[in-house]
């Protein structure tokens, strides 16, 4: 990331990062995190509650980091996304997705697309 100007505000610099606020079956509420400033991090029965909870995280973390002289990793809200990347798999794998998707009559593109698509 570029250099943070110190007169720049925590709580500034914290929107440049995206805050994901998500249900998780397994703990019964939403959970908060904001990669890849900090993992699963805060919790609670409301969206509402836990995205208030997240960026005031954020903005300390931020400023830690900072006052720490740490650098910064880039932001991510706003990243743009070319729709590709390359998974490496084990051959076996590949010839196994390869042979589904010519079964079902699809390419192994739009195979795959689906199965991330429903993951």
């Amino acid at each position: 990331m570029k250099s943070v100007a110190k007169k720049e505000a925590p709580a500034t610099v914290a929107r440049r990062y995206l805050k994901l606020v998500e249900w998780s079956e397994k703990d019964g509420c939403f959970v908060g995190s904001a990669p890849p400033i900090i993992g699963p991090c805060c919790h609670g029965s409301t969206e509402t509650d836990v995205m208030a909870q997240l960026s005031t995280i954020v903005e300390e973390w931020v400023k830690i980091m900072l006052g720490d002289g740490h650098p910064l990793p880039a932001g991510t809200a706003g990243k743009k996304y070319s729709g590709q990347f390359v998974v490496r798999v084990a051959p076996e794998l590949h010839k196994k997705a390869s042979l589904k998707a010519l079964a079902r009559g699809e390419s192994l593109n739009q195979f795959v697309a689906t199965a991330l698509a429903e993951a």
